[in-house]
Formats: structure tokens, C-alpha cells, sequence
């Protein structure tokens, strides 16, 4: 079913809209989930949640693409499980990905509205689209589907060492554009 149709199922509140969305990106939804999770349980809760969660959010909200829209609900659900989940636990394979990051997008303080956050996700895909295929979609992979770098380096025929060097310099390039663009110091 086309995207533009389901969101008019949901409009109508048709629960159709539910049943074909679950159909569609449910298990895109779970793998997102997972990846942050580590359990097939609680990434299946997410799923649900994230289902349950644009149901109340369509209408008023007319998303385009919808891919984007609900990987990005899933993903934000599984984190905020995760959260729950791993409160004094620290060290897994997300928490070491969001780690090699957070050197090449913190500054002195920590954002802290929403009109900064904005400008900071707008200069990341900004940033991105100048990138070489390869290393905007190693940087994609480990950082928004939560993809180990021995998944990554497996899926493209390519050794650990060169998919860390690959987003180490993604890293190094994205810090000093942000530098540059004002946006960290």
C-alpha cells in the first residue's frame, strides 16, 4: 500500500491504518528497535508502542516521507526503553557507538533548545550529503540503525579496521564542519 494512502487511512482513523503500516515497516520498525534493544520482546514492544504512537500523532501531524517519520518514532521509542532497561548499566554496543560520536558533537555546554537542535540536525544531513556513498552510509549504519562495525564491515565486504579508519575520519570532518558552520567550539 502506498505511503499517501495509509496516512489517509489514519486521517480517517481507519484502524486499516494500523494494520497496514505494521505490514509495510513493521519489521524495519523492529530491526531499528532491536538494534538498540538487543531483545526481540522489547523491540516487538516498541513496535507496538511506535504503532500506538503515530496512531495518536496522525492527525494532526501529515508526515512526508513516512519511512523517515516512523523509523525516527521507533527509534526515539527504543531509546527511551533502552534508557529504562540499562539505568546504571553502561558499556553496550549502543552506548560505545553514541560514545565515538558524542567527541565530534559536544562543545563546551550541551544543547539545550530546540531551535539549536534543529540547526545541528539540519548541518548533520547537510554535512552528509557532501560525503562519499560509502562513508555517509558506514556513518548512517552505526549511527542511526545502531549497526555494529563488524556488521557493517561484513554486509560490504570490507575489514573492521577499514570501516573504524572510514568512520573515525567521517567523525574528524563532521567536528571540524561544525566547527566551522558555528554550531560546536
Amino acid at each position: 500500500m502506498e505511503d499517501q494512502l495509509i496516512i489517509k487511512l489514519f486521517q480517517k482513523r481507519s484502524e486499516e491504518a494500523i494494520h497496514a503500516l505494521e505490514e509495510k515497516y513493521g519489521s524495519l520498525c523492529t530491526m531499528v528497535a532491536k538494534r538498540i534493544v538487543k531483545d526481540d520482546q522489547d523491540a516487538r514492544e516498541c513496535l507496538n508502542d511506535t504503532l500506538f504512537a503515530v496512531w495518536n500523532r496522525i492527525p494532526p501531524e501529515n508526515p512526508n516521507p513516512l519511512i523517515s517519520y516512523v523509523c525516527r518514532v521507533a527509534k526515539n521509542i527504543a531509546l527511551k526503553k533502552y534508557e529504562y532497561l540499562h539505568a546504571e548499566k553502561r558499556n553496550s554496543e549502543y552506548e560505545i557507538a553514541l560514545g565515538e560520536l558524542e567527541s565530534s558533537l559536544s562543545g563546551n555546554e550541551l544543547v539545550e533548545n530546540e531551535l539549536l537542535a534543529q540547526e545541528l540536525r539540519v548541518a548533520i544531513n547537510e554535512f552528509l550529503k557532501r560525503q562519499k556513498k560509502s562513508d555517509r552510509v558506514f556513518f548512517v549504519r552505526r549511527y542511526w540503525f545502531s549497526e555494529s562495525i563488524s556488521e557493517i564491515a561484513a554486509t560490504y565486504g570490507k575489514s573492521n579496521n577499514y570501516v573504524t579508519v572510514h568512520l573515525h575520519r567521517t567523525r574528524e570532518k563532521l567536528k571540524q564542519y561544525l566547527v566551522k558552520e558555528g554550531l560546536i567550539e
